[in-house]
C-alpha cells in the first residue's frame, strides 16, 4: 500500500468545503494548507485538529491522535487513516436568493392582501470551521454555495417575509411605495439574518435586496392602484370623496329630468341607510343652494332674475356691469363693494341708520327711511 507524501486542495472556488479523497496517511506526508483555508483532521468522525494556513508534516509532534494509533512499520513510515476536509474562507459575495412563490403581505395602509415577489444576493465567509463543519456538512464531500442557499432558503425566506411585514407595519408604508425604502430594508434584514448566521458559523457579510416586484394583473393591485389614482384626482380638482359622489347624484337627475327630485331624495335616503346620515344628505342641499345660486343673479336696477352672465336687464335694459358714481370706471364685478379704480364704496347706504341696502330697496328696512 502506498502512502500519500503530499495532501492539498484540489477543489474548486465555488466550494465552501471539499474532502480529501483517500484517508490512508502516512508519517512524514507534508499536509499544504492555502491562504483563505483551514483543514480539519477527522479520526472516527471527530475532529481532531485544525490547520491554519501553511505547510506541515505529519507526526506525532503536531498530530496528539499519532500517539494513540497502534501503527505497523511500513517502508520507514508508519501508516494510519484520518480523514483530512478543506475549509475555505474566502468571502463570497454572490449568493443569490430569491422567493420562489409569492409571499402574501397586507398593506400597511390600505389593509388588502397583495402577493409580492422578492430577490436579491448575500455575502458569507466561514467563521468558525469546526461550527459549520459539525452543525452543517454531514456525509457530504463536497459542499458549495449552492448547497448553502438550499439549505437557509427556508429559514431565510421565513424570516424575510416576517421582517419585511413588521417594518411595513411599524413604518406605516404602502407596498406600493417599498422600493423607495430597498437600502433601509436590507439593512433591517440584515441586522437580523447576521445572528441567524452566526449560530451556524458563518459570517454574514451583507445582505442585498434587488427589487421587490408586485404582479400588475393582480385585482387587488388593480383596485388599489385605481382608488389612489382617484383619490390624487381629488386632491387636484380639491374635492372629496362625498363631494364627488354628490355631484354624479346631481348629474344623474339633470339627466332624468321628469323624476329628478325622486332620484335625488331616494339618494339621500339610501346613503343615510348605509351610515353617511345628515353629513351626506346636508352635502347634497349645499351643493344643491350653490350651483342653484350659481345659476341667477339679479339686475342692479329693477331687481329681475337673469342668467349669470347677462350683460343687460331684459326687462328694465339697465346694464348689469356696476358703474362707479366717482369715476365712472366699469366693475368687472357687479358684486364689488370698492371701485377697482378708485376705491370709493359701491354699496348702498341708509343715510340714516347706515345700514347696507340692495340697489331696488325704495326704503331702509331698519328704520324705514326713503332711500334715494
Amino acid at each position: 500500500m502506498a502512502l500519500v507524501d503530499i495532501v492539498k486542495y484540489s477543489g474548486t472556488l465555488e466550494e465552501f468545503i471539499w474532502k480529501y479523497p483517500r484517508d490512508d496517511l502516512g508519517t512524514w506526508t507534508q499536509l499544504v494548507v492555502n491562504e483563505t483555508q483551514e483543514a480539519l483532521l477527522l479520526k472516527d468522525g471527530k475532529i481532531c485538529d485544525l490547520f491554519t494556513t501553511g505547510k506541515y508534516i505529519l507526526e506525532s509532534k503536531n498530530i496528539p491522535i499519532l500517539n494513540k494509533i497502534i501503527n505497523l512499520p511500513f517502508g520507514g513510515e508508519s501508516p494510519f487513516k484520518v480523514e483530512v476536509w478543506f475549509i475555505n474562507k474566502r468571502y463570497n459575495l454572490d449568493v443569490k436568493w430569491g422567493t420562489p412563490s409569492p409571499i402574501q403581505l397586507q398593506d400597511a395602509k390600505y389593509k388588502i392582501f397583495i402577493p409580492v415577489r422578492s430577490f436579491g444576493q448575500f455575502g458569507i465567509r466561514i467563521e468558525d470551521s469546526k461550527l459549520f463543519f459539525s452543525k452543517i456538512v454531514g456525509t457530504k464531500t463536497i459542499f458549495t454555495k449552492n448547497e448553502i442557499n438550499l439549505f437557509f432558503r427556508g429559514l431565510y425566506l421565513t424570516k424575510i417575509k416576517d421582517m419585511i411585514s413588521s417594518y411595513l407595519v411599524k413604518r406605516k408604508i404602502s407596498i406600493l411605495e417599498i422600493n423607495a425604502y430597498i437600502s433601509e430594508l436590507s439593512d433591517y434584514i440584515s441586522d437580523s439574518m447576521k445572528q441567524v448566521f452566526k449560530g451556524y458559523g458563518i459570517e454574514l457579510v451583507n445582505f442585498y435586496i434587488n427589487d421587490i416586484n408586485i404582479p400588475e394583473d393582480d385585482s387587488g393591485v388593480k383596485r388599489l392602484k385605481e382608488a389612489l389614482a382617484k383619490r390624487a384626482e381629488m386632491d387636484i380638482v380639491g374635492y372629496n370623496y362625498l363631494q364627488e359622489r354628490s355631484f354624479d347624484t346631481l348629474e344623474g337627475a339633470a339627466k332624468n329630468t321628469g323624476t329628478s327630485s325622486n332620484f335625488i331624495n331616494s339618494g339621500i335616503g339610501m346613503a343615510m341607510g348605509v351610515g353617511l346620515g345628515n353629513n351626506f344628505s346636508n352635502k347634497v342641499n349645499s351643493n344643491l343652494l350653490i350651483n342653484t345660486e350659481e345659476e341667477k343673479i339679479k339686475c342692479i336696477k329693477c331687481g329681475t332674475e337673469l342668467k349669470r352672465g347677462a350683460k343687460f336687464c331684459f326687462e328694465c335694459g339697465e346694464a348689469q356691469q356696476k358703474k362707479c358714481p366717482n369715476c365712472g370706471a366699469l366693475q368687472e364685478n357687479q358684486n364689488a363693494k370698492f371701485c377697482s379704480e378708485c376705491g370709493i364704496p359701491l354699496v348702498k347706504k341708509c343715510k340714516k341708520c347706515g345700514k347696507v341696502v340692495e340697489e331696488n330697496i325704495k326704503f331702509c328696512p331698519e328704520c324705514g327711511n326713503r332711500i334715494d
